[in-house]
């Protein structure tokens, strides 16, 4: 799908904020951003997603403090990945960052992203590091190692070695990257996955090592929660190595994607106390590769599921 160029107007980043009831975090987040937008040619938009809590009524008060500063709009209710496609469409950047509304972006990111881009003209993602920060309030920084330039290489390394690890808030995506595919809706969890792979298979990418983005990290944050990634299940294979977003060079990679999202999903369920779906997870690995059994921690998972 095509995407249209809005950069006439000479706005290089968007950031937009995607939120459903999170009137809490939200502040922090708005303010982050607020706070070194006068220091880029840059732009924010928060997407309410339909929230039921106060969020639409602490939008409006950070409207009012930051009066003319910055976009709100609100939807229906859709997931994360209608809320980002929402900010795709009214962005007029010409890099996009998607700041989640329980996170916040680090000092001096925007001047960081731009130095990077002037430097970097022909990236069509900046790859920066982020700032784990637990619920005790000890933090450990998150600083992305060197790309590989073979693309099947640098989407192995993503999708199955695990070795390139990406943020929302930390990335800087060009928004030419969304003509192979915008967030597929209908996944509530997982939704960034097939959209980094398209843009780590086929464009130039760069890395920016340093933290851009700060992550709170909490349990009941929905990217923790199994029944959502339950819900997408085994289908976000298919939809990560679509044809539209990944080409045939790129299939010999599905396989062992396929067997490795049966095992998180097996690790998830498992967890979680619903051991029939981690019998079926386990069993769909083993159908599909029986070479799995030799993965000593997911053995020991499956005999013990036997004998329940």
């Amino acid at each position: 799908m095509a995407v249209e160029n809005q950069t006439d107007n000479g706005l290089l980043i968007s950031v937009i904020i995607p939120a459903y009831n999170y009137a809490e975090t939200l502040p922090r987040a708005v303010e982050s951003v607020m706070a070194q937008l006068h220091e880029i040619s840059a732009e924010l938009i928060v997407i309410d997603d339909g929230s039921q809590d106060s969020t639409p009524e602490v939008i409006g008060e950070l409207l009012v403090a930051h009066q003319g500063r910055f976009r709100a709009i609100r939807k229906a209710n859709g997931g994360a990945a209608s809320a980002r496609n929402c900010g795709v469409d009214e962005a007029k950047g010409e890099y996009l960052i998607f700041l989640d509304a329980d996170d916040a972006m680090a000092p001096g990111a925007l001047s960081a992203f731009k130095q990077h881009l002037d430097e970097n003209p022909e990236s069509r993602m900046v790859i920066g590091g982020h700032r784990a920060i637990l619920g005790n309030g000890k933090s450990r920084d998150h600083l992305p190692a060197a790309l590989s330039v073979d693309p099947l290489t640098r989407l192995r390394d993503y999708l199955l070695d695990k070795r390139i690890a990406l943020s929302n808030g930390a990335c800087a995506m060009h928004r030419e990257v969304f003509s192979h595919g915008k967030y597929p809706e209908r996944f509530r969890s997982a939704e960034d996955i097939p959209v980094f792979s398209q843009v780590l298979a086929n464009y130039h990418c760069t890395i920016l090592a340093r933290p851009m983005a700060n992550i709170y990290k909490h349990e009941d944050s929905l990217r923790h929660q199994f029944s959502h990634a339950k819900a997408g299940g085994l289908a976000l294979v298919d939809e990560v190595f679509s044809p539209q977003r990944l080409g045939v060079e790129f299939q010999t990679l599905k396989k062992p994607f396929y067997v490795q999202r049966c095992l998180s999903l097996l690790r998830s369920s498992y967890n979680a106390g619903d051991f029939e779906a981690a019998r079926r997870y386990c069993l769909l690995a083993i159908k599909k590769d029986w070479c799995v059994l030799a993965k000593g921690s997911y053995v020991r998972k499956f005999l013990r599921l036997l004998v329940r």
